[in-house]
């Protein structure tokens, strides 16, 4: 299989991730059914008993030891750590590369259709009345970002606030985790892989921006692009390969043994030349 080269890979991964984050902006979703998927997807956690972001919020906000570090987590790793595992892996693994960043693409569209059919208020924006604190906006005077998500302060209009369903801030770490996982080759990278999908996990509800259920959305993601992988590969691989196929002169046309086409001229055989001598 030809390896892939670095402008090709570099240009459709910035295709990728303009249709991403231009489709987060665009579909914003309405204010109010946004609302109440949030509250559903609380009630629902309740329910079950499984409201795990509520005493981590209170936990990072009470503790800025905790809230201040989570908060940066949030802001930064997600667009540091993804693309450094991508280079990782096109210089180090090459025989993995392609399948890897087939399966992240994948997930992310499949990520950006949940964002469009079910826009959702993360914890953080639902009324204070529901116990939660924006620990972004309650310790923005240590980072760069505002009241408004991660954004830098000032940028905040530029994004969807209400895409909190799937998390793919989980399915992204949870990417790089098999990533290190599978192809490091030290215990530390194989324990960086277990633990930055998990701490990522606790940042994300501990920050109030996502819900357990957010988070399980955006395993599942993953899970169904991993599912979609193989094919969409098989397909690219018979597409290149159409693509590649070289020209039939005789446009399918086949000749009988023995028979030429008219104006070919014949190549001697060795039996051929045997007779020759022979006269």
């Amino acid at each position: 299989m030809r390896k892939p080269r670095w402008w090709a890979e570099s240009a459709l991964i910035a295709v990728v991730y303009a249709a991403y984050s231009g489709g987060r902006l665009l579909v914003r979703g309405d204010e109010a059914s946004a609302v109440e998927h949030g509250l559903a997807i609380l009630r629902l956690e309740r329910l079950f008993g499984i409201d795990a972001e509520h005493p981590l919020n209170r936990l990072f906000t009470d503790v800025p030891a905790l809230g201040i570090p989570a908060d940066f987590a949030y802001a930064s790793l997600h667009y540091l750590v993804t693309p450094a595992i991508l280079v990782w892996l096109f210089r180090r693994r090459p025989a993995h590369y392609r399948a890897a960043r087939t399966w992240l693409m994948l997930s992310t569209l499949l990520g950006l259709a949940g964002f469009t059919l079910l826009p959702t208020c993360p914890p953080r924006l639902l009324d204070p009345a529901y116990g939660f604190t924006d620990t972004m906006a309650y310790f923005s005077a240590y980072g760069w970002w505002g009241g408004e998500a991660s954004a830098p302060r000032g940028l905040g209009g530029l994004t969807n606030q209400y895409a909190a369903m799937p998390s793919l801030h989980v399915g992204w770490a949870l990417w790089c985790g098999v990533m290190l996982w599978r192809y490091g080759r030290t215990p530390v990278t194989k324990a960086l892989g277990l633990a930055y999908p998990l701490v990522t996990t606790l940042v994300v509800m501990g920050t109030a921006n996502h819900y357990l259920l957010d988070a399980v959305a955006g395993a599942a993601v993953m899970g169904a692009g991993l599912l979609l992988t193989p094919h969409a590969l098989r397909l690219a691989r018979r597409l290149r390969g159409t693509a590649e196929a070289p020209p039939v002169v005789s446009a399918g046309c086949e000749t009988s043994t023995g028979e030429r086409i008219p104006g070919q001229r014949s190549v001697p055989t060795s039996a051929d030349d045997t007779s020759t001598a022979a006269r």
